[in-house]
């Protein structure tokens, strides 16, 4: 048996789990694989394709020569792009009524528990009015949620007024708080506030991946530290994320930049990861991924977690297909599982669709299903139910039924939709990957219901047409519009805005490639490097499209568990100088205000506090002697002669190692 150690990433998406072994003497991927993700019970997942990755060495491997386990994950991306996530309530300290409506949680999220109560601090940290303890321990006992979201007035100034709240919460609780300044250290407090409350609404989904993973590790006899990508492509302990799960949102696309530039050796490019839920798609340019220092963006909502710049839209290989208005085909930005794959799991769907099929009355139900997610116990499902979703959720098991039986009324609908949410049910039905499959374009799962829903959809169209005809022109019209999309994205990342329905965009996604009397063509100006299980049934259309050089790596179906595994831990502090112009100056560290009477001094203590701060985060997820760059910009009075005459300073420390393995 070789002595040589490996490498282990692991990517668990929307449909699949990935998992790529990798040689960490050579650098090179000798094995990978894919699972199903089986949301009820993730760990089934992880450990089926760990194991098929693992079968695939010609040599074996021992758990021994392990030594790195590394996780990306799209589950945070995914639960914030489908509003899915745990009840919270919200704690603001010092806002005013305005500040809180800047915050957008109310419009965001209704009905979501709002506290306002007094106290908070001012731009230099001092403290605008004392806590009011027991109006918080009213509001607190009063709400009746699974995590709390804490977010002060200037906290970044001076965070004593969360840090006491939080001890508040806890005591009369014991449920997790999440404090704004943990996940920032921006000023913009209604961003801080939003950004908490995401944060706070996904912690048990991730500690739920971090428990499975764990589980599949000790099933397997793996030893080893476990990893977690976050948003930045950067490595993690896992205990570190499992409080700061904000931080992995868009953690699948950073690891797959990461593992895209690792496979393909380009410097300069667009990656388009393609998966079944959403489409990521981020840029690395002179061999860096940019990264969005003014927080990333996902569903809509500017988050302040540093992250990379990547554009997530809800397009995917599994997003449901519905029909819009004057018959236009939407694509998402829900996602169900395929019909394929219901039918390949459970046969008897076959039957169900043909049962729909000859009910001739139609219906908008007909070949929509409802079941447990995939690996789901009973235990898995013992989040709060209303009576009427406790109803409705005795009648759904682990096969599938259709929705028609179960949701028979507009009341039945909305239970059926808040099971949805809350993770305790799945759907299925038409999708993309559905109509590739009638197509011929993929064959992961038999095609014959998928046909069979698609004649559903499309039986009441165009009666000048056979079914199979109208089915085929169906399915191509799906696939079409599914690379149109992906097509416009691709644009939008190339402009670094998005134009919108534009009539010169659509006519070259859409393949027209004319305008009234005139041809016109768009391309990026750098290739596109697309990764993800779908993007071969779909991208080389693209490359045609916009006349563009589209490279698929090797391993690219995997590239997000290679990422995984070939990430660096890093952490960025920054620490703020102000001075007032008399010779005051002010340190905003992590442990309060420090007041100086030198420039210099101050300079100085605030270079110790970033680098301190620097390196103890890396120690404390899992780097191995790392190293520190420190920078520092200033702005000085205008008759400065040294930095006694410093306005405002910002020392800024970046500690980089790679991962201590075992």
């Amino acid at each position: 048996m070789s002595s040589k150690t490996y490498l282990i990433g692991v990517d668990t998406g929307g449909t699949y789990t990935d998992a790529a072994v990798i040689e960490a003497q050579g650098h090179k991927v000798v094995a990978s694989a894919k699972s199903i993700t089986t949301k009820g019970d993730l760990s089934i997942g992880v450990s089926g394709a760990i194991r098929a990755a693992v079968a695939r060495l010609p040599q074996g491997l021992k758990p021994e020569n392990i030594s790195l386990v590394s996780v990306s994950t799209t589950l945070a991306t995914n639960a914030v792009v489908e509003g899915h996530g745990s009840a919270v309530g919200v704690i603001l300290i010092g806002f005013d009524p305005a500040m809180a409506e800047r915050t957008g949680i109310a419009k965001a999220f209704p009905g979501m528990p709002i506290a306002m109560i007094a106290g908070g601090h001012n731009h230099s940290g001092d403290e605008v009015c004392p806590l009011d303890v027991a109006a918080l321990e009213t509001a607190v006992a009063a709400m009746p949620v699974d995590a709390f979201a804490i977010a002060s007035a200037f906290a970044v100034r001076n965070p004593s007024h969360e840090h006491r709240t939080r001890d508040i919460v806890m005591r009369i609780t014991g449920k997790p708080a999440t404090l704004s300044t943990e996940l920032t250290s921006a000023l913009d407090a209604p961003r801080r506030a939003l950004t908490a409350v995401l944060n706070a609404r996904l912690i048990s989904r991730v500690s739920m991946l971090i428990s499975a993973v764990r589980r599949s590790m000790a099933e397997l006899g793996i030893s080893c530290p476990l990893m977690i990508v976050k948003g930045d492509g950067t490595l993690a302990l896992a205990e570190r994320v499992a409080l700061r799960p904000i931080e992995t949102v868009l953690s699948g696309p950073a690891a797959s930049l990461v593992g895209a530039s690792w496979l393909c050796g380009r410097k300069d490019f667009i990656m388009s990861d393609m998966g079944g839920t959403t489409t990521d798609l981020g840029v690395l340019a002179h061999g860096r991924p940019q990264v969005a220092e003014h927080g990333a963006e996902v569903g809509g909502w500017r988050t302040m977690v540093k992250a990379i710049d990547v554009k997530t839209i809800g397009l995917g290989g599994d997003s449901e297909i519905s029909i819009g208005l004057n018959g236009r085909i939407d694509v998402g930005p829900q996602r169900v599982a395929p019909i394929a794959l219901l039918a390949s799991r459970y046969p008897e769907v076959v039957a169900l669709l043909e049962a729909d099929l000859a009910d001739t009355d139609g219906g908008s139900m007909h070949g929509k299903f409802v079941l447990r997610p995939f690996g789901a116990g009973a235990e898995t499902l013992s989040a709060e139910v209303s009576p009427r979703e406790a109803e409705i959720l005795a009648l759904v098991d682990e096969r599938p039924r259709p929705i028609r039986k179960i949701a028979v009324s507009a009341a039945a609908q909305r239970a059926l939709a808040s099971l949805k949410r809350k993770g305790l049910v799945q759907t299925g039905g038409f999708t993309p990957s559905d109509a590739a499959h009638v197509l011929g374009l993929q064959d992961n799962w038999p095609g014959e219901a998928a046909r069979i829903a698609a004649k559903l959809i499309v039986r009441f169209r165009d009666m000048r047409l056979g079914d199979a005809e109208r089915v085929e022109a169906f399915c191509r019209d799906v696939w079409s519009e599914t690379v149109r999309r992906t097509s416009k994205v691709i644009l939008d990342t190339a402009f670094g805005k998005s134009f919108g329905e534009d009539g010169l965009i659509d006519s070259v996604c859409s393949g027209r490639r004319s305008l009234g009397l005139a041809k016109v063509s768009l391309s990026p100006t750098v290739p596109v490097v697309a990764v993800g299980g779908p993007v071969k049934v779909y991208y080389g259309e693209v490359a045609k499209r916009l006349d563009c050089e589209m490279i698929f790596p090797p391993f690219f179906d995997v590239a997000n568990a290679v990422g995984a595994a070939t990430g660096v831990i890093a952490s960025v502090v920054s620490v703020a100088v102000e001075g007032d112009g008399s010779g005051l100056f002010r340190v905003h560290g992590g442990a309060g205000v420090q007041s100086f009477t030198s420039g210099s001094a101050a300079l100085a203590a605030a270079e110790g506090i970033a680098r301190q701060a620097a390196l103890a985060a890396v120690m404390q997820m899992g780097a191995h002697d790392p190293q520190v760059q420190m920078s520092v910009t200033k702005s000085h009075l205008p008759d400065a002669v040294d930095d006694n005459g410093i306005l405002e300073a910002l020392v800024r420390a970046e500690a980089i190692g790679r991962p201590e393995t075992a």
